[in-house]
């Protein structure tokens, strides 16, 4: 268990914050196998703050984040949405907390990919147990596209770049963050949208304080401003950070 507190112990009463082993920057930055930066860290440290409970960031994979939810292993996980969970009923859903949207990466060398039946017969570079939209998964599963799974983004980039991939498809501020970073990289935005979403926390039902409460707090800071300022600073902040070897 990773364990990234107030200067506290680790306990029961804990407030247990789950993310996924492929989940990047600005959202999530591991650094010698320990959550330090990103906004689920600083989103995580202000709620802990504001509750008077210390907070546990712990790793945990991704096709085991509801289970684990459901178990009190987990309380929380950030970054997420309904459509991405097999039984979104069984957890509480925060308010949205801000807008994302899933688009694609490509060699600049090759054509624009503008809709999915541009990606027909092509390679997609994919996160291990993400779930993407309803029409991309169908394309999956009757293969009509590839889908690769990649252990993280920088692999999948590396192979994009030397086209061991048609394309990679990710949150716009990962990919963002990741080309700030590294932009010696020949690749490009496609101009097509693969789906727009609202992004939520989800609880699940051993959270130790009243989810009524932790809603209004994350409402508060939605609505001051103050998690789309952390989203901005942690953008900015790419081009100054060195990639760091997570684990």
């Amino acid at each position: 268990m990773l364990c990234g507190l107030l200067a506290l112990p680790c306990a029961a009463d804990n407030l247990r914050w789950g993310y996924g082993p492929a989940d990047a920057m600005p959202y999530v930055g591991v650094e010698q196998q320990r959550l330090q930066r990103g906004l689920a860290h600083r989103l995580g440290l202000e709620l802990a703050l504001r509750l008077d409970l210390p907070v546990e960031f712990i790793e945990t994979p991704n096709n085991r984040l509801e289970t684990y939810l459901q178990q009190g292993r987990l309380h929380l996980i950030c970054n997420a949405n309904p459509e991405w969970v097999g039984e979104p009923q069984r957890l509480h859903w925060s308010p949205p907390l801000y807008e994302e949207e899933d688009v694609l990466l490509q060699h600049r060398d090759t054509a624009p990919l503008t809709s999915l039946q541009s990606l027909h017969g092509k390679v997609l570079g994919t996160s291990l147990g993400y779930v993407y939209s309803a029409p991309l998964m169908a394309a999956f599963a009757d293969q009509r596209i590839l889908r690769q799974d990649v252990r993280d983004l920088d692999t999948s980039l590396q192979m994009l770049d030397k086209q061991r991939l048609d394309a990679v498809i990710d949150m716009r501020r990962n990919l963002a963050y990741k080309l700030a970073q590294h932009p010696q990289l020949r690749l490009d935005f496609s101009p097509w949208v693969v789906q727009r979403y609202q992004v939520h926390c989800a609880y699940g039902p051993h959270l130790p304080v009243a989810a009524e409460r932790l809603d209004a707090l994350l409402v508060e800071l939605r609505d001051q401003g103050r998690i789309e300022q952390w989203l901005e600073e942690a953008l900015r902040s790419a081009a100054d950070s060195p990639e760091v070897s997570a684990r």
